[in-house]
């Protein structure tokens, strides 16, 4: 494994370092052999990684078919999210419900059958 330092920056060729070493699983292989590892552990160990591997084929290849949705991307510090109280979804959501959030216990009054007129929201989709 080779790593140019430009510069005679060593920090940065150190950190191009580890995460060539992270990539190709050296930590991880290195882990593994602190300890003496039974034979019958390690094809165990192996099989439940191939398990694990096919799994994601299967929820990757999904995805890609839309059968499933696509997961959700993390939650960035700092960042804001699309709930609150001046994003657009619950604009819509409070201007339905007569100026409130629109929790799960409010009423909607429409022009539908006087039947259903004060029925319950059961769930405002956002």
């Amino acid at each position: 494994m080779q790593v140019i330092v430009r510069d005679n920056n060593v920090d940065q060729a150190l950190r191009v370092l580890k995460k060539k070493m992270q990539r190709e699983g050296v930590f991880r292989e290195m882990k593994r052999r602190r300890f003496y590892e039974k034979s019958s552990e390690g094809s165990n160990r192996e099989q439940a990684e191939a398990i694990r591997r096919a799994r994601k084929l299967a929820r990757k290849r999904a995805e890609r078919e839309g059968l499933i949705p696509a997961p959700r991307g993390k939650k960035v510090p700092g960042k804001p999210t699309r709930r609150g109280p001046f994003s657009v979804v619950s604009g819509i959501a409070s201007a339905a419900t007569g100026g409130n959030k629109g929790t799960a216990g409010d009423t909607l009054v429409s022009s539908l059958p006087s039947s259903r007129a004060g029925a319950k929201v059961g769930s405002l989709r956002r």
